[in-house]
This record gives structure tokens, sequence and C-alpha cells, in this order.
């Protein structure tokens, strides 16, 4: 099972967006862009036409009320496609969408939504991310109570199981012995002075 670490990048202009990437990029080739409408969470994030620069990997986590839309307009510059499960209005049409276009797609589970919801789909996805936090900022609280979804979905499914939320050192430890294999990093590398050294920090149990 491939281990990762990946860079979130929340940004409310391209400015913004530019600057997060060039910080990170001598570091990380895999980001994830975080798309917010401002409805489905209180905050917006590169909720405006965006250029990526090429020769990196991205996958786009979508905390919008329409994501089916959002996809079939915004594909093209991502390789995965992650969607909060609650908005998504048919989920067989999507991922039958994504796969005809030769792309990935994962579901988001929010804290308080259950992994039943998602079962009947874990075959046909690349990926189940899990919150560990209340979607919408940089910096939210971490839910402990969340981990259990990790091991639990673990039990049942062998794809990628992405982690986002108030990931530090300690909260990789935990969720790597729980089963999760890719961890989503949002402020412990945006605060960061130093992006090599955390990310030596936050490799060093993976």
């Amino acid at each position: 099972m491939k281990y990762k670490i990946i860079p979130t990048l929340m940004a409310k202009n391209q400015k913004e967006l530019n600057i997060l990437i060039n910080k990170y990029k001598d570091y990380f080739k895999y980001f994830q862009v975080d798309v917010m409408d401002g409805n489905f969470v209180r905050n917006k994030s590169n909720w405006f036409k965006f250029k990526l620069p090429k020769n990196f990997t991205y996958e786009a986590h979508l905390m919008i009320n329409d994501p089916e839309k959002w996809i079939k307009k915004n594909y093209k510059q991502f390789d995965i496609l992650i969607a909060n499960f609650e908005r998504v209005k048919n989920p067989m049409k999507l991922i039958e969408f994504v796969k005809s276009k030769k792309k990935k797609l994962g579901f988001v589970l929010n804290p308080e939504t259950s992994i039943n919801l998602v079962i009947p789909y874990l075959k046909y996805l690349d990926r189940v991310l899990i919150l560990t936090v209340h979607p919408g900022k940089y910096g939210a609280e971490f839910l402990p109570e969340t981990l259990h979804k990790v091991k639990v979905l673990r039990k049942i499914y062998k794809g990628n199981i992405e982690v986002d939320g108030h990931i530090n050192p300690e909260v990789i430890r935990l969720c790597k012995i729980l089963g999760a294999n890719l961890f989503a990093i949002g402020s412990y590398l945006k605060n960061s002075k130093d992006i090599s050294k955390s990310k030596k920090e936050l490799s060093k149990f993976l």
C-alpha cells in the first residue's frame, strides 16, 4: 500500500493559489485542491476559474452543493475527483461519467455521515476520504471520534483511505495504525516556515 502526504490548496483567488503552490512545489508533486462554494460550507475556496500548473498531479475535494455539475465542467485538470457524498444526487451516474473520462473518483464522508451509505459503491471508488473535522476552513477542531471510521472501513475496503482535517504527525501515526494511507495536510504545512523539515516530521511514521 502506498502512503502519501498531500498538501491541500485552499485559496480565495489565483494569487493565493499560486503562493501556496510555489511554497510547496519543490517538495511535493501531488496536491489536493479544496473547492468550496460558500453554501455547502460557510467559506469559499477556489470558487473561480483557476489555472493549475502542469507537471503536478491534482485531486479535487469538492465541498459544494452540486458536485456533478462542477465535475462535468472542470474534470480535465484533475486525475482524481472527490465529492462529498451528502451532495451527490446520483452516485452511479457520477461513477459512470468519471470512468468514461478515464479519471478516478472518491467519496467524502463528513464527521456525521455513516460509512454504510457508501458501502454499495466501494468497488467503484479509488478512495474514500474521511473528514476528521467539520469542513470549511484551515485549523478546524480535530474530532477524534471520527477515527473509528478508518478502522471499520479498512476491514471491508482495500482501496485508498484518505484522512483530512487537523492532520499532524501524531494523528498520522494513529490513522496509519487504523488503516489510512493518504494524509491531506492543510494548516500544518501552510503555517510552516520550513517545508522540508515539516515534510520529514509528517513522514516519520510512514
